[in-house]
């Protein structure tokens, strides 16, 4: 299979899972705090990666055991600053939720696909030249989605701004570690860090309970479980085949999946703009898949 079609899956299939997660994560803080929600969100899907990283190692014929691969000075660092940006960006996500509507949230976050390419030449990286034009159809076709009419800006949206900036910079790691380490321990670490430090900032400003804890489990199960675990590991898989700046527009269907499953599954009905809007985004990401002869990575 073409690296570019396998890791544009990846990514497709990831964020199929995060743009029904808003809801999860929603639900999640009737019952609990924002931090204790990524503590224990981020705790599962360490947990759930476990098993899973221990039956692909059977897979694996280097001659190292399950416990020997997780002695790699370079997997601990990738984790460290990819898991650093992540816990930043998913706790200012989940503060700015709680006073903003969704579809503003969405398009807020998605604002990672301007910071991408932008943030990549510091690094060197420059954009193909379909990359400027995708940016643009893909900011407006998410704002026809997820923003139109909004007018007013809150301190949530300056939050949820500051997210897009940490999953920019989450996404720029990752494609800078992502050929290097294994990628389902890159995320199980990940996941450990964002945890840890959210049970951190937890115990310092939350009281949580196991009562609050239990009570939205099933919003912490699905976000721990699929959009944690499965989505982020799936999100590194597919950063291997793909440069930055198309692996974030490709992200930015997460939104348009939200849309369509309020549609498909709540019945709710799209309005003209939302229809021009996932047709914008649809086509920024065709035009981001274009070939081009200064792509970064074949």
């Amino acid at each position: 299979m073409n690296k570019q079609i396998r890791g544009s899956i990846f990514i497709i299939l990831a964020t199929v899972i995060w743009g029904t997660t808003f809801v999860a994560q929603s639900l999640g803080m009737d019952h609990i705090g924002p931090f204790t929600f990524q503590a224990a969100r981020c705790f599962l899907g360490f947990l759930f990666m476990l098993p899973i990283i221990f039956i692909a190692d059977k897979f694996k014929n280097d001659g190292a055991t399950f416990l020997s691969r997780w002695c790699d000075k370079r997997l601990w660092l990738a984790g460290l600053c990819c898991g650093v940006p992540l816990f930043i960006a998913m706790n200012l996500q989940q503060l700015g939720i709680q006073d903003t509507d969704a579809g503003k949230s969405a398009f807020l976050t998605a604002m990672y696909i301007v910071f991408v390419p932008v943030f990549g030449i510091f690094r060197g990286q420059k954009p193909t030249k379909w990359i400027p034009l995708s940016v643009l159809l893909g900011v407006v076709g998410l704002y026809f989605l997820s923003c139109m009419g909004v007018t007013t800006v809150a301190t949530a949206d300056l939050l949820l701004l500051g997210c897009a900036v940490a999953f920019a910079v989450q996404i720029l790691c990752v494609d800078a570690f992502a050929n290097q380490v294994d990628c389902l321990r890159l995320n199980c670490i990940n996941s450990l860090i964002c945890a840890g430090l959210s049970a951190v900032v937890m115990l310092l400003t939350e009281t949580p309970t196991l009562d609050g804890v239990w009570g939205g489990f099933g919003s912490i199960a699905y976000a721990g479980i699929l959009s944690t675990g499965l989505a982020y590991s799936f999100q590194i898989l597919g950063q291997k085949d793909l440069a930055p700046a198309t692996a974030s527009l490709l992200m930015s269907l997460e939104s348009v999946f939200a849309v369509l499953s309020g549609w498909l599954i709540l019945n709710e009905r799209l309005s003209v703009w939302e229809m021009l809007g996932c047709v914008l985004v649809f086509a920024a990401v065709i035009l981001s898949q274009l070939p081009d002869k200064n792509t970064i990575k074949a």
